[in-house]
């Protein structure tokens, strides 16, 4: 895990169903709601963690007649993960997870927005959790 400042927001046209990640068709953003209850636990309940999903969007060329959706630029806890294939939900989630007992650990105020990006760069799959938080 490590804080990232990230100075630009990254934009994605909104979309309604995840395809399948490939090489070829490679960058997506996913936006959950945390449960409040479990957003600042140090021991949060996996079954319990997420509450709903707010978005979802796949990077493509600019279209204006597609809605967009965007990982706003701000400081974030990043913790990224590459592998030969997409990680599943629950390792993902196991990712986050272990990235907000970090960031608590630090003394950080966490937000209650998980972003989960995948993309395909250099050979590899690539997962990515953002968090945005404030420090105490």
């Amino acid at each position: 895990m490590m804080n990232m400042d990230l100075r630009r927001s990254l934009s994605f046209m909104k979309i309604d169903n995840l395809p399948v990640i490939t090489p070829e068709n490679n960058e997506f953003l996913l936006c959950f709601k945390i449960n409040s209850s479990q957003s600042q636990s140090i021991e949060p309940d996996p079954a319990c963690f997420l509450e709903n999903l707010l978005f979802m969007g796949q990077k493509i060329e600019d279209d204006p007649a597609h809605e967009q959706v965007e990982l706003p630029q701000g400081h974030y806890l990043f913790s990224q993960f590459r592998a030969d294939a997409v990680l599943s939900r629950d390792e993902w989630l196991d990712l986050a997870i272990e990235q907000q007992k970090d960031g608590l650990w630090e003394r950080n105020k966490l937000s209650d927005l998980l972003y989960i990006r995948f993309l395909y760069e250099d050979g590899a799959f690539v997962t990515q959790i953002f968090r945005d938080y404030f420090n105490i």
